[in-house]
């Protein structure tokens, strides 16, 4: 084995160790620090009439046009500010009205600053706020400029959009995002199609909180809603209502093996926990099998 090859090795050893322990704003860091040259491209979906979903890198965005101007929820990572901007106009050729943000993580917020040199007024949850201006590595431009703390209206583009709080469920500063008239919801984060979700129980997110928030949004969809999840595809209730199913079975399998004494070390390893769902491809994307039955485990012992 040549020199160069092993050295190869061990840097790609390094680096894989190394990923493993990266937390999800630094691999936000890395990302936004050292690949903004990658190739990137914002997928435009027609959700409904008005309503588009923007598909690019980081959470998905939702796009509401109208006489009235854009109504943009999240704005992914700052360097794809650019190619974002120019899918909207391919829209609409009016002002960002408002940027709202469902929740404080940088793939859904690290396009704020850029969003608000516009002179877009930025709306988020109380927590969006304390969690952006306790972060040295944001600026102040990133912040909101209008927060509440349970619920909000805003009447725009012939619509009433709901905008809710959802209390300790992917963080402590998730809000979900419910258009009325065309009956779409936008539920951030608090839900991953097609994929184990990420529960960020450093900031406030917990399985229990994860679990109820869903249903408490359950209630507002039918048959005909649209919903855009937070990472994957376009979705609609029935695939909402199986990720919640998914939920609770993890939880009732965790829960059963901490009453029968199972450690932390026994519940991660035991991939009949996840089984079902692994063989969907659940475990394919940035929550793997071991990493859910962790976050599982953890919360449910708090």
């Amino acid at each position: 084995m040549t020199y160069f090859h092993c050295m190869k090795q061990q840097f790609r050893y390094l680096i894989m160790k190394t990923t493993r322990i990266l937390t999800p704003f630094f691999v936000f860091l890395t990302w936004t620090g050292f690949s903004q040259s990658e190739t990137v491209t914002i997928k435009t979906h027609q959700v409904i009439e008005n309503i588009y979903m923007l598909e690019g890198r980081g959470g998905n965005i939702a796009i509401s046009t109208g006489n009235d101007g854009v109504f943009m929820i999240d704005s992914q990572f700052a360097p794809l500010t650019p190619k974002i901007i120019r899918a909207i106009k391919q829209l609409s050729d009016k002002d960002i009205k408002f940027l709202a943000n469902t929740h404080h993580h940088g793939d859904h917020t690290g396009g704020n600053e850029n969003i608000s040199k516009l002179g877009t007024p930025i709306i988020a949850h109380d927590n969006v706020f304390k969690r952006i201006a306790s972060n040295t590595k944001q600026s102040h431009a990133a912040l909101p400029v209008i927060t509440f703390n349970d619920k909000l209206s805003l009447h725009i583009n012939d619509e009433t959009v709901m905008i809710f709080h959802v209390k300790q469920a992917h963080s402590d500063s998730d809000s979900m995002f419910y258009f009325s008239k065309n009956n779409v919801l936008h539920t951030g984060d608090v839900y991953f199609n097609g994929r184990y979700p990420y529960i960020d129980l450093k900031s406030g997110g917990s399985v229990n909180g994860y679990i109820e928030a869903i249903k408490k949004s359950l209630i507002l969809l039918d048959d005909d809603s649209k919903i855009i999840p937070g990472h994957g595809a376009l979705s609609n209730k029935a695939e909402y209502e199986f990720f919640l199913n998914m939920l609770e079975t993890l939880k009732s399998k965790v829960m059963a093996a901490i009453k029968n004494g199972k450690t932390e070390e026994d519940v991660i390893s035991d991939s009949s926990i996840t089984s079902t769902y692994d063989v969907l491809g659940y475990g394919n994307a940035y929550i793997n099998s071991e990493r859910i039955r962790r976050i599982f485990y953890q919360s449910l012992m708090n």
